[in-house]
């Protein structure tokens, strides 16, 4: 009887909620670009300790955003190394803080750009923090909450963030395939919403790639008339397969007639120098374009003063990800209408990271890389 007990006492330590007071650095170990030559190797660093009101993540899956590799080649600007990347995680819980009642030990949670925020200025209070000037994003950012330490993301076997800044993901969810949603889908569900997409709508998608493919699904859920937009001929059919009622090859002039004024909504998903002012002129009078993908600084398409002007009646708005009560919205929205990007699955080696970033830049994934981390070695 003496031994159950102890052993129920040990038990009951391991699972009970943590103070962040009597805690040490979390060891972590993930796969870190060394350079902006994107080089990877594995690499081990700590985390901070679980605070009162964080929890613990046990990575499951890491997906490979196009962000990743834009932070990886210094194209939005200078980033300090070894970098770990990876912004679209999912995982179990394996730690609460004592003050955490949204999640318990075994939960499914879900991390996406951001771990932190002021909580009192306006964008937070209007649950836009990701709009908050003191956002600590989940990687190459400094973490002014816990000692301008460096942040470090989802390629990696574990995070620590605050419980207000992970998402609940279902039980029944399909895991290997969720955590792109945790940015591809937010960035791409949350214009739609805020353009209030709806029944009949005709809606063009710009950019056939990891966060397009995403839209067609949900602007397709919400009833809208989809077109697809892309460079490039091998992914028609699967635009027309996913329920497109037409796709665009935009190097094909032909395809391109008769466009102007044809559409409600425009998302742009483009991570690459394009013309904007040709989908502001197929973007209806009171219609929305809306632009979420965003080239490299060296590579910036834009928009004159004079399209504006001779194109006006259109409204043009950028979006950045979305807030957490709308992120948890879009994984209920997403799991509840089997809405999952197409991934192909990677095990966590430097070499098997490094190729896929290579063909990300070369067009040559359907949709989305998605790391398991559980072969982290």
């Amino acid at each position: 009887m003496k031994i159950f007990n102890v052993l129920m006492g040990l038990l009951c330590l391991m699972t009970a909620p943590v103070s962040g007071l009597a805690q040490e650095k979390i060891p972590s170990k993930g796969l870190a670009a060394v350079s902006n030559k994107g080089k990877f190797e594995v690499y081990e660093f700590e985390r901070h300790a679980i605070g009162d009101n964080d929890i613990l993540i046990e990575t499951m899956y890491a997906s490979i955003c196009h962000s990743d590799l834009h932070h990886v080649h210094e194209d939005w600007g200078s980033e300090e190394y070894p970098m770990v990347p990876g912004h679209e995680i999912a995982g179990r819980v394996t730690q609460v803080g004592k003050n955490v009642i949204k999640f318990k030990v075994g939960d499914y949670a879900g991390v996406g750009c951001m771990i932190n925020s002021c909580g009192d200025c306006n964008y937070c209070k209007a649950n836009l923090e990701q709009y908050c000037k003191n956002v600590v994003m989940t990687y190459h950012a400094h973490d002014q909450y816990h000692g301008d330490e460096i942040t470090q993301g989802g390629y990696s076997n574990n995070i620590v963030v605050k419980d207000q800044f992970a998402v609940k993901i279902p039980e029944n969810a399909k895991m290997d395939q969720i955590a792109p949603l945790l940015c591809a889908g937010i960035t791409t569900y949350s214009p739609l919403m805020q353009s209030e997409v709806k029944q009949g709508d005709k809606v063009a998608v710009a950019g056939y790639g990891g966060l397009g493919h995403m839209a067609v699904q949900y602007a397709l859920k919400l009833g809208a008339e989809v077109t697809v937009f892309d460079i490039t001929e091998d992914k028609r059919q699967d635009a027309l397969d996913m329920g497109a009622t037409k796709y665009v090859n935009v190097n094909n002039e032909d395809e391109l007639k008769g466009m102007d004024d044809s559409f409600d909504f425009i998302l742009s998903t483009i991570p690459a120098m394009y013309e904007p002012a040709m989908y502001l002129k197929m973007t209806k009078y009171k219609g929305d374009f809306a632009i979420v993908g965003l080239p490299a600084l060296d590579n910036q398409p834009t928009l004159t003063v004079a399209n504006f002007v001779f194109l006006g009646g259109r409204n043009v708005y950028g979006s950045q990800i979305g807030g957490m009560k709308e992120t948890q919205e879009m994984i209920d929205f997403s799991v509840e209408n089997n809405i999952y990007p197409m991934v192909e699955i990677i095990e966590a080696t430097p070499n098997l990271v490094e190729e896929a970033y290579q063909n990300v830049l070369d067009g040559n994934v359907k949709f989305r890389y998605v790391i398991d981390m559980k072969t982290l070695k």
